[in-house]
């Protein structure tokens, strides 16, 4: 029956070619295709963004006025839809206040039972919040830990004050801070710093309040002396006033948070952390594994307590069974991967009893091992079961498999791409002529012929964070990839050990670009500056007009093709710029044109079009290497801040394409690629190599695996289970560990 399904009946967002698709209701549909093959564009920014559209609809104007605006997407028809739940990979961020407990809610039942059964009595459940007044540790406020001064990046020990031993902004010699210092009358203004006894030491870093008894004649007879350390925590790190924030690159070099001396992290008070439940305070209980703390509170019998302790025991099960048992209620949202942050996402779904809904999945597999995708499987197959529809964008063979069915989106990327190239199920696919079905049904192997190693990167007696004093050695001049279950101290070892050994290492990850909301793919790249030379030497004008940030700007976004409205208490709302319709460009120079193609037209290029309309070999080449890491579908003009961490990497990852003998980190390059596009990225990265780079590569994806000529297994679970090196040494011989689950996948992926 058609109210069995939803239609969509020619949808034309982005790339989309008028396309007409029925997606069954309660069932699991998973959409595949290359990256920038439309699936966002069918999935998200025509099904789910019109569901928004008419929930919000169902409000008064007031409310409507207060939540963010959906525009009609570009579609005929969509019939059948239910309510939509986005579960994205948008990174959940907020403040230090934000925790893992504070965000799904299990921190306010702990709460509830500490107040409940917590001896001795400190009061009901708001007593045991941290970001209540009635809770929160005094001397930081809640917060765990407080800003300090680092001592050893303040003082330059080899130099004296007249020569301008006190590196912060503001004391440096001839500032008028630095005077206070100097007039003191305290200290030999000549004596470098390292000959300081320890009194002058306390005297100059520590002192506050003090009477200067023989200062010089410039010192204002009115003044108390005052040390470096107090003297910056109140002129800059307790202010928010300009002064701070003009200094503030220059002051993060300088401070290091620690952890509150008051409280030890705790962020509670004293009368709090008194109170306990079975010989454990709420903050101890806190900073516990999930998995541990879901065994403490089985231990807890108390019949006042039962129905608390049983919805906590199923918010907690809820946790494990997404693999995210590693993790503690303390850890602050802002540290979560978007992996990490979607499956969170997923636990406030899990307690709902409503059906008939729509769940919405983007790539829920990113940052799991494939020990892992099978928790997440059973939960989507728990969602479906309920009564509810699943639509899953996802490149993942073995999250593909558990699809009741499968649109493939094709056959290219951005033009190349926009139509359903099959809809079906897993068996028609793997005998379909399309790229995802080719794939699937390919045998992959290890790699024959493996690089042998040129010397070594040594790691010893490791024990930060879970690592158990780990020693390894990586191979240099090949490709080493670390392997290991979400949490197992991978990220640990590479991306904070590795460089306390080995400083030159460049990370090629998935952060933001620096930049502004103006920063593009073209000004990223450099080659901006020749296309605006170009439009300006053909049309005989200043190559300023040409510069959305100069004379050229559309004057109604400033440049920007957008309009950010702020609505203060939610996220700012950007919408299409009225005046230029998101072109940048005054109309003028939009009337300048280079073989054809205005400066707009340029930028709304993809890579794969300007390749075809460029001939400059300077613009060629960076394009080129654009193409190599399997971003072809990106326009010109696409702002950095819309992109992905995947892409921003692969962005990255094309500038040092032709640099060579460095020590580079990848961090999860798959994140976000077609199995056809990972392929691409194995060529590029063993590129990289053969120009004498050291390549390592922390990966989940068992067809880059069978790429490496060397792998670190880390394991054997994760959080306090892990943190040991499992396995060292060749592929080949990594099926054969039975201690490894990197192994055994491995050992099965390659006989499937």
């Amino acid at each position: 029956m058609s109210d069995d399904y939803i239609r969509v009946s020619g949808a034309r967002e982005r790339n989309l070619k008028k396309i007409n698709v029925m997606i069954p209701k309660k069932k699991i549909t998973v959409f595949t295709g290359v990256s920038g093959s439309g699936k966002s564009s069918l999935v998200f920014d025509t099904i789910a963004a019109e569901s928004q559209r008419q929930l919000n609809e169902t409000y008064s104007s007031f409310i409507r006025h207060r939540m963010p605006h959906y525009g009609n997407p570009d579609v005929d028809i969509i019939e059948n839809l239910s309510v939509a739940f986005v579960i994205n990979q948008k990174r959940l961020g907020g403040n230090s206040r934000s925790t893992v407990g504070t965000v799904t809610d299990i921190y306010s039942l702990l709460r509830l039972l500490f107040s409940r059964i917590g001896e001795p009595f400190v009061g009901y459940s708001d007593a045991f919040s941290f970001n209540n007044p009635a809770g929160m540790c005094n001397g930081c406020q809640g917060l765990g830990n407080i800003e300090a001064v680092d001592i050893k990046r303040l003082l330059d020990w080899n130099k004296s004050l007249n020569e301008g031993a006190v590196r912060f902004p503001t004391f440096e010699p001839g500032g008028w801070r630095l005077t206070r210092y100097i007039h003191s009358g305290f200290f030999d203004n000549d004596k470098k710093i390292s000959d300081y006894s320890d009194k002058e030491m306390e005297l100059l870093l520590y002192a506050d309040g003090i009477k200067v008894k023989s200062p010089a004649p410039q010192w204002h007879k009115t003044s108390l002396y005052e040390g470096l350390i107090p003297r910056i925590e109140r002129s800059f790190l307790k202010k928010e006033d300009g002064e701070k924030v003009k200094y503030n690159k220059e002051i993060e070099w300088y401070v290091i948070k620690q952890d509150c001396p008051h409280c030890h992290g705790t962020r509670l008070n004293e009368n709090v952390l008194s109170c306990k439940v079975n010989g454990k305070n709420i903050a101890e209980c806190a900073d516990m594994q999930i998995n541990e703390l879901l065994h403490f509170i089985q231990s807890v019998h108390a019949l006042v307590a039962l129905p608390i302790v049983s919805e906590l025991e199923n918010r907690l099960k809820h946790m494990v069974s997404i693999g995210l048992d590693y993790l503690s209620l303390s850890r602050e949202t802002s540290t979560l991967s978007g992996g990490e942050s979607q499956r969170i996402k997923m636990v406030c779904q899990l307690g709902s009893s409503l059906t008939d809904l729509t769940y919405i999945f983007d790539e829920p597999s990113i940052g799991l091992h494939p020990h892992d995708i099978s928790k997440i499987n059973d939960l989507m197959k728990l969602l479906r079961n309920k009564g509810n529809t699943v639509l899953i964008v996802e490149h993942d063979p073995d999250m593909i498999k558990i699809a009741d069915h499968i649109i493939d989106m094709g056959p290219g990327a951005g033009a190349l791409g926009g139509e359903i190239v099959y809809q079906g199920d897993l068996r028609g696919l793997k005998t379909s002529a399309t790229l995802t079905g080719k794939y699937l049904s390919h045998q992959s192997q290890l790699k024959l012929h493996k690089r042998i190693p040129k010397g070594w990167l040594s790691i010893y007696n490791a024990a930060l964070h879970n690592l158990k004093n780990v020693s390894v050695d990586i191979p240099r001049g090949v490709l080493t990839v670390v392997t290991g279950v979400a949490g197992s101290g991978k990220s640990t070892l590479i991306n904070e050990i590795l460089p306390q050994f080995y400083p030159e290492t460049i990370f090629i990850d998935q952060k933001g670009i620096q930049g502004s909301k103006r920063s593009n793919l073209a000004t990223y790249t450099g080659i901006f500056d020749t296309i605006r030379k170009l439009f300006a030497k053909k049309n005989g004008v200043s190559a300023a007009l040409f510069s959305f940030n100069s004379q050229g700007a559309c004057p109604g976004c400033k440049g920007l093709g957008v309009v950010y409205t702020d609505l203060a208490f939610m996220d700012t709302i950007a919408s299409e710029c009225e005046v230029c319709h998101g072109n940048r460009y005054t109309n003028k120079v939009l009337t300048y044109q280079l073989r054809g193609k205005s400066i707009g037209d340029v930028l709304g290029m993809t890579v794969l079009e300007a390749l075809d309309f460029f001939q400059e070999k300077e613009i060629v080449t960076v394009l080129k290497r654009l193409l190599d890491v399997g971003i072809p579908y990106i326009t010109l003009g696409q702002p950095l801040s819309t992109l992905s961490g995947g892409e921003l990497q692969r962005i990255k990852l094309a500038s040092e394409l032709e640099n060579g003998g460095q020590i580079y980190v990848l961090d999860e390059p798959s994140t976000g690629l077609h199995m056809a596009d990972i392929k691409q990225l194995t060529e590029t990265m063993n590129r990289l190599v053969e120009q004498n780079a050291t390549l390592i590569v922390i990966e989940h994806n068992l067809d880059i695996i069978c790429q490496a000529d060397w792998i670190i297994d880390m394991g054997p679970y994760a959080g306090q289970h892990g943190g040991k090196i499992m396995f060292s040494g060749l592929p080949e011989d990594l099926i054969h560990c039975n201690d490894s689950l990197t192994g055994k996948y491995l050992k099965d992926y390659i006989k499937k």
